[in-house]
């Protein structure tokens, strides 16, 4: 948010999602509940002073959370997201690895959310072969907001929403 403005106006302006990373990428639940709130609420501002959008999508850096961290976000409007497919992309092993990774996923399935990272070496380039390979078999793609249960669920241990 703070090095690319204009790339936050652009996303949202063609009607992508946004949602809240944090501020320092830190461990929330190694953070008190008001380092937790600030984390979320100082990125939560600054995009709505930019936008006007009042974001409402939070995952948590590395994927750590626990219950404080689900209640602290919704305390600040936020819905807690998980995936419960990684593409490894992190781990630079390349193009087919990150395709391989994902499509043979014991984890893939309807309303998977697949973790890929911006700024990992090879994930613009698997992309499209990607995600050709996902339509392919049959999947869709909607905007996480499409997505969500945003009442009557619960998460399971592995961060999945379960309709109760």
């Amino acid at each position: 948010m703070d090095t690319y403005p204009d790339d936050v106006k652009m996303i949202y302006g063609e009607g992508h999602d946004l949602g809240n990373h944090s501020q320092n990428h830190k461990n929330m639940s190694q953070l008190s509940d008001a380092e937790k709130e600030t984390e979320l609420m100082s990125v939560h501002d600054k995009v709505k002073a930019l936008t006007g959008y009042d974001m409402f999508l939070f995952r948590p850096p590395y994927g750590d959370y626990d219950n404080a961290v689900v209640s602290t976000a919704k305390k600040c409007g936020y819905y807690a997201i998980q995936w419960d497919v990684d593409s490894l992309d992190w781990k630079d092993y390349g193009v087919e690895s990150i395709i391989n990774t994902v499509t043979q996923n014991e984890h893939l399935g309807n309303g998977s959310i697949i973790l890929c990272h911006n700024g990992a070496k090879y994930t613009a380039e698997a992309l499209d072969t990607l995600i050709t390979t996902l339509k392919d078999a049959g999947y869709t793609f909607v905007p996480l907001s499409e997505l969500i249960y945003r009442d009557g669920y619960h998460m399971d241990h592995e961060g999945r929403q379960i309709k109760d």
